[in-house]
C-alpha cells in the first residue's frame, strides 16, 4: 500500500465496501458493454447499412483492443497504482461510449469501439487486484464471489438492457448510459486505498503490447475475411508477432508478462480452461439473440428479456457458488460448471422459427438457459480464485490482467472464425434459412468445447490450491 493508506481493511469497512462497489461497477461496466451490443447489432447493422464483417467488428473491436492492453493495464496498475490506473481507465471507457453513442458509420464505430476497449484495459485488471490489494487476505474470497456474481450478471443482463434501449429510446444509448455509471463509479474509487506492487520496476513493456495487439489483430481478421490475400497476409503476420512477444517477454528484465507464472500447472489449466469456455460463452450469445430476432421474429426487447433466466441464477446463486468452491476446492465446480453449461447448449437447439409465444418459450429456451445459468454459477468465482491464488500477490494485476485477456481473447476469435467456419457472410444475419442453419452447427461446437473445459479442470486443476510463493 502507498504511505497514506494504513494497510489491508475488512471487507465489512466503509472502505472495503468502497472497493468492492467499485470494483464491481468499473468492471461490470465493461463487461455489460461486451455483451448489450449484441442485442441491437441487427439494428445497428440496419441503420448504419452494415454488413455481417462489419458487425463482427463492432463486437471484435472492442475484444481487440481490450485483450490486447489488459496485460499493459495490468502492469500498470502494479507499477503506479491499481486504484490511479482504474480511475484513468473509467475515464477513457466513458469518452469512447459517448463516441460510440455519436457515431454516424460502421467504420466511426469501430474506431470508437476500439478506443472503448482500450479503457476497458486500463480499468478492468485494476477491478480485481485493488480487492487482492486493499483487502485483509481473509475477506478477499468473498470479496472475489460476490465481484465475480454481480459481473456475471452484467454478462448475463447485457441482452436485456440492450433490449430495452433499443425498442424504447436507441441503440446509441447502450453506450451513452455509460457516462453516469462512469461518475459513479469515480465517486466510490475515491475513497479506495491505493495499492502496488513493491517490486515493481518503471520500465513499461509498450514492445510487448503493440505485439500483442499485431498478433490478435492480424489474427482476427484473417478469420473474419478468411481466403483472401490481404487475410492471409495478416494472419501470417499475426503469427510471427505473437512468437515475437514470446521472445520479447522472456528476454525483458521487467516484461509486460512474466513468463515464470506458467511455471505453476494450476495457473495454466485455469487460463486454458477460460479460454475454450469464454470463447463458447461468446459465440453462444451473440448467435441465440440473432436466432430469436432473425429466425424466430422476437424484438430486441423480448430477444434480451429471454436471458433473464441466465442473470436470476448468476445473482442468486454464484455468491454460493464462491464459498462452495472455497469450502470444497475448485476442482469439482470448475469441471461440473462447464458440463452443465454444454447440457444448457444443447437444449438451445430446439429454438428455431416456430419458438414463438410464452409456451414454445417455456419448451425450447427456458430449460437451456436456465442449465446453462446454473453451470456458469458454479464455475465462475471458483475460477477467479484460483487464477489469482496460483500467483503471487505481487503479481495481483497482472494475474487478472492474464486470465481477462484470455477470456476476451477466446471470445475474439469465436466470435470472429465461427461464422465463417459455419459459412454465414454477407447479409446472412437477416436470413432466416441460412442463419438458422449456422445456428446449430455453432450450437453443437459450442458444447463441445464446454465439455473440454468441464475435462481440463478434471484433469489438471488440484485441491487445495498449493501455497503460493511471494
Amino acid at each position: 500500500m502507498n504511505p497514506s493508506s494504513s494497510g489491508p481493511v475488512a471487507l465489512a469497512s466503509p472502505v472495503g465496501r468502497a472497493v468492492l462497489v467499485a470494483a464491481t461497477l468499473g468492471s461490470g461496466m465493461t463487461v455489460l458493454d461486451g455483451t448489450v451490443v449484441n442485442v441491437a447489432l441487427k439494428t445497428i447493422g440496419e441503420d448504419l447499412h452494415a454488413d455481417l464483417a462489419a458487425l463482427q467488428w463492432i463486437t471484435n473491436g472492442y475484444l481487440l483492443t481490450l485483450a490486447s492492453f489488459i496485460l499493459l493495464g495490468g502492469s500498470l496498475g502494479d507499477r503506479l497504482g491499481r486504484r490511479r490506473v482504474f480511475t484513468w481507465g473509467v475515464i477513457a471507457f466513458a469518452a469512447a461510449s459517448i463516441m460510440c453513442g455519436l457515431a454516424w458509420s460502421p467504420l466511426v464505430l469501430v474506431i470508437a469501439r476500439l478506443a472503448q476497449g482500450l479503457g476497458a484495459a486500463l480499468l478492468t485488471p485494476g477491478s480485481l487486484s485493488m480487492i487482492q490489494g486493499a483487502l485483509i487476505p481473509a475477506d478477499r474470497a468473498r470479496a472475489i464471489g460476490a465481484w465475480s456474481g454481480l459481473g456475471g450478471i452484467a454478462t448475463a443482463a447485457g441482452p436485456f438492457i440492450g433490449g430495452l434501449l433499443v425498442e424504447h429510446a436507441s441503440w446509441r444509448w447502450i453506450f451513452l448510459v455509460n457516462a453516469p455509471l462512469a461518475l459513479l463509479t469515480l465517486a466510490f474509487a475515491r475513497r479506495v486505498s491505493e495499492s502496488r506492487d513493491p517490486e515493481a520496476s518503471g520500465d513499461f513493456d509498450v514492445l510487448g503490447a503493440v505485439l500483442t495487439a499485431v498478433a490478435l489483430g492480424g489474427i482476427t481478421y484473417a478469420l473474419i475475411d478468411w481466403g483472401s490475400w490481404p487475410a492471409v497476409s495478416a494472419g501470417v503476420l499475426g503469427i510471427i508477432a505473437g512468437a515475437a512477444f514470446l521472445v520479447v517477454e522472456a528476454r525483458r528484465t521487467h516484461p509486460m508478462l512474466p513468463l515464470d507464472l506458467f511455471r505453476s500447472r494450476q495457473f495454466d489449466a485455469a487460463n486454458l480452461m477460460t479460454f475454450v469456455v469464454y470463447a463458447a460463452l461468446s459465440a453462444i450469445m451473440f448467435f441465440l439473440i440473432f436466432q430469436l430476432q432473425t429466425v424466430a421474429g422476437w424484438t430486441p426487447l423480448a430477444a434480451g428479456i429471454a436471458s433473464l433466466p441466465i442473470t436470476i441464477c448468476m445473482l442468486l446463486l454464484a455468491a454460493r457458488g464462491g464459498a462452495l468452491g472455497q469450502r470444497i476446492g475448485p476442482r469439482l465446480p470448475m469441471t461440473v460448471g462447464p458440463i452443465l453449461m454444454a447440457v444448457g447448449t444443447l437444449l438451445l437447439l430446439q429454438v428455431n422459427a416456430s419458438t414463438t409465444g410464452l409456451a414454445r418459450y417455456a419448451v425450447d429456451v427456458l430449460p437451456g438457459l436456465t442449465t446453462f445459468g446454473l453451470g456458469m454459477a458454479l464455475m465462475v468465482a471458483p475460477l477467479t480464485a484460483t487464477v489469482l491464488a496460483a500467483a503471487p500477490d505481487r503479481h495481483a494485476g497482472v494475474a487478472s490482467g492474464v486470465n481477462n485477456a484470455v477470456a476476451r481473447a477466446g471470445s475474439l476469435l469465436a466470435v470472429a472464425a465461427l461464422p465463417v467456419a459455419v459459412g454465414l457472410s454477407g447479409s446472412d444475419y437477416a436470413n432466416p434459412t441460412a442463419f438458422n442453419a449456422g445456428y446449430r452447427q455453432v450450437l453443437v461446437i459450442c458444447a463441445g468445447l464446454l465439455a473440454v473445459g468441464g475435462a481440463i479442470s478434471w484433469l489438471f486443476i488440484r485441491n487445495p490450491v498449493a501455497n503460493k510463493s511471494a
